[in-house]
């Protein structure tokens, strides 16, 4: 096999390794099938020459050797068992510990097993300079917004729990929601309410001390229960003015469906607010014209600013041209009347469109996170790319000039005061996809009012929230242009060079990965076939290697920011992309498209996957998820690290139940908080973590029934003083049949549904 399979490598220029190994294998097993002892000794010198050409292509890598090493030194033993050894020298033999090759070779696995725990025993850490030369960026002691704040930190200024005590931490209470599937809701705490929102957009209020639900609002949705159909990441709070007319339904609770209804219902109660829309609720989908079924949702919490809420929306990927419009709108959140509309094609009409007409389809969508900044009066935009995804051959100016960008809307008016596009002519799936963080740096001689933004690329962008002018240094650099016909690309894409770059350098064959040489040998010789050229090659014929991948780099967890020492915690995935353009003519009923689609309207669908080997490993050797910190102030990075195990993965889908440090991939973000801790459940080995932000050292774990899709919070109970820390874990996420039987059962059966776990210090 290995003869045949690099043989392919070595046509498609790769490593020659392979086929000289499969041919020293192939002559050392015709030795051993005749009882000659020479097979065993071209085995050994086969063995020894493989070790030593790992470490020449990975060094002391301990995840890349596996797949070189791991397979043949087991294979290797079968050479030394006595009944062996008694068969090629047809007498009996000395016991291995009395030979001088046995004592020799012990002695060099020792010195090689102590140098793999040398070179992997910790990771670099450098002192910050910015401990405590920051100020919080609201008064406000409560998590009032999916990200803590407006401006997005994921930051709790509590620090009753804190890297001295936390190993005390315990669960406080458990809430089980009655509602299976997707559950990627972080929680909101007002006071002493607490709010979030399940699958099927269902909103409860639960005890923040107990966990005992105060009320529940089903809003009825009619999409189906599966898929991002039934994804809700939050909800949103507002509270009326002082001096408001109506006192009827003064603090509420709004949420954006993905069935395309906006709803408030009374904090108190959970009963509908009357006096907002129709009973409580206002579509979606005037203005915007056709919409088939599936084609436009809403799974991100609206942000509410200057008394305006601003609200985007998920298209669908891939499917078609001139999808519904991206249109982002702004609505008052106490009538639920429209306010402004932002039309990426029609920016001189602020309302709604004249009968007959919609906002312009296709333009690129804002589907994640916004934040706000109500003292400049700026809400901070992350937008998609214009529809469909792979191929922009067709794009008009309308869905190119916003395209993958942060733009800074005017949240009294709609009107865009400035814009900046991380990636020009997006053909691969680049959208912006984190939510804008917003702080305060010292830098540059004074304190700079800053934007953070995250891209999938793992860039990270800083840019001056006033202006948008970088405000570390961006390079506009020559990148690879497209081959496919009626297509273009631009010469350059910008590139982040004053921030740290969380992506891998440019990847070689010595990359891949497998859990055994053949698998690892199969995803060389896929990569080999591949166009790839380093970062932002464009899709292909071919096929394309995407990396970083189109899940990031970094998503919608975005980053989360110690206000007061100015450190920025980043979660990095890497997975890369097998991306191909599929001819139109070449397109039938059976025609396999991945996470792609058809894209109909251009010359081309598309195929779109992970980076997998015939085992389904990935392609990429470990870590899959980084976990960094990042020094604002001298945008340097602190420390980094891999975080996660392999316990509940392997291959073919088999958990290995092995607690093996790997780094694995991540789900949502991480919370921070004053106690010098951040807080994460999201990796994909089902544990809850805190881990020290000044060091990367974990202080503290807790084995959940799943792994977390949500983002922890923090918060203190205005009732009793108590620290909380609370994450949101999923139950039956299956298959798109399973999830809709867990959902129908959850309603007919009263089943148990999603877990809600607090956690607070031990009592004395």
């Amino acid at each position: 096999v290995l003869l045949v399979m690099g043989a392919n490598l070595l046509l498609a220029g790769g490593s020659f390794y392979y086929i000289a190994a499969g041919a020293g294998l192939l002559i050392s097993g015709f030795l051993v099938f005749r009882g000659d002892q020479q097979g065993a000794l071209l085995y050994a010198g086969f063995f020894i020459l493989t070790v030593a050409w790992s470490l020449y292509e990975v060094q002391l890598d301990p995840w890349a050797l596996m797949p070189r090493l791991g397979f043949f030194s087991v294979l290797g033993l079968w050479f030394l068992l006595p009944r062996t050894r008694r068969g090629f020298a047809q007498k009996a033999v000395q016991p291995h510990f009395q030979l001088r090759t046995t004592q020799i070779s012990s002695a060099v696995i020792v010195v090689f097993v102590a140098a793999l725990f040398l070179a992997n025993r910790g990771h670099e850490v450098s002192p910050a300079q910015g401990l405590a030369s920051g100020q919080i960026s609201t008064l406000s002691q409560d998590w009032t917004d999916y990200g803590a704040s407006k401006a997005g930190t994921r930051f709790a200024p509590h620090d009753q729990i804190n890297t001295e005590n936390v190993s005390q931490l315990e669960r406080a209470w458990t809430h089980r929601t009655k509602v299976p599937g997707t559950f990627k809701g972080t929680p909101i705490q007002v006071g002493n309410g607490l709010y979030l929102c399940t699958g099927q957009n269902i909103i409860i209020s639960l005890d923040p001390d107990t966990g005992v639900e105060q009320w529940r609002f089903d809003p009825q949705i009619s999409t189906p229960p599966f898929g991002f159909w039934d994804t809700c990441r939050g909800v949103t709070y507002y509270k009326k003015p002082e001096n408001s007319s109506n006192a009827s339904c003064p603090e509420r609770i709004l949420t954006a469906t993905t069935d395309a209804r906006l709803l408030a219902v009374d904090s108190r109660t959970g009963e509908r607010c009357s006096d907002f829309g129709d009973n409580g609720e206002i579509s979606l989908l005037p203005g915007m014209g056709d919409v088939k079924p599936g084609f436009y949702f809403v799974t991100s919490p609206p942000t509410i600013a200057n008394d305006t809420l601003v609200l985007g929306g998920w298209v669908a990927d891939n499917q078609e041209v001139e999808e519904p419009s991206g249109v982002v709108r702004g609505f008052d959140p106490a009538t639920g009347a429209l306010k402004w509309a932002w039309d990426m094609g029609r920016e001189d009409r602020s309302g709604l469109p004249p009968e007959g007409e919609s906002y312009t389809r296709g333009t690129p969508n804002v589907w994640s996170l916004t934040s706000a900044d109500e003292e400049l009066g700026l809400v901070y935009v992350p937008t998609g790319n214009a529809t469909p995804d792979y191929y922009g051959g067709h794009r008009s100016e309308a869905m190119e000039k916003y395209a993958s960008s942060v733009v800074a809307l005017e949240a009294d008016t709609g009107r865009v005061r400035w814009h900046y596009q991380t990636t020009h002519h997006d053909i691969w799936d680049y959208d912006v996809p984190s939510q804008p963080t917003l702080v305060d740096i010292p830098m540059q001689g004074g304190l700079r009012k800053a934007v953070i933004v995250p891209t999938k690329r793992a860039e990270i962008f800083l840019l001056d929230r006033e202006t948008g002018e970088p405000l570390a240094d961006i390079v506009e650099v020559p990148t690879p242009q497209t081959d496919v016909p009626d297509e273009y690309t631009t010469p350059t894409q910008p590139f982040s060079t004053g921030m740290p770059n969380f992506a891998r350098p440019r990847l070689s064959g010595v990359d891949m990965w497998g859990i055994t040489p053949f698998d690892q040998l199969a995803c060389r010789i896929t990569f080999a076939n591949l166009r790839y050229e380093g970062p932002m090659t464009p899709p292909s014929l071919q096929g394309t290697l995407y990396y970083p991948g189109i899940a990031g780099g970094m998503n919608w967890g975005s980053v989360a920011v110690d206000e007061v020492n100015q450190l920025m915690v980043v979660n990095a995935l890497h997975m890369p992309f097998v991306v191909r353009l599929i001819p139109r003519d070449e397109v039938s009923e059976d025609t396999t498209y991945g996470l792609g689609g058809r894209q109909t309207g251009t010359p081309y669908a598309v195929y779109s996957m992970p980076f997998l080997s015939p085992l389904f490993a990935p392609c990429l050797r470990p870590p899959f998820g980084e976990m960094a910190v990042v020094d604002l102030t001298t945008q340097k990075t602190v420390w980094r690290r891999p975080l996660g195990t392999a316990a509940e993965q392997g291959p073919l889908g088999i958990k290995t139940g092995l607690p093996l440090p790997m780094g694995m991939f991540y789900q949502a973000g991480s919370a921070v908080t004053a106690g010098g801790l951040i807080f994460n459940g999201g990796v994909l080995d089902s544990t809850m973590r805190a881990i020290d932000v000044l060091t990367g050292e974990e202080l503290w774990t807790d084995k959940l029934p799943a792994s977390a899709q949500a983002t922890p919070m923090s918060y203190v109970s205005p009732a009793t003083g108590t620290q909380y820390v609370l994450i949101t874990v999923p139950v039956g996420v299956g298959a798109p049949l399973e999830r809709e039987n867990a959902a129908r059962e959850a309603l007919e059966e009263n089943v148990a549904g999603g877990y809600v776990f607090a956690y607070r210090l031990a009592p004395d």
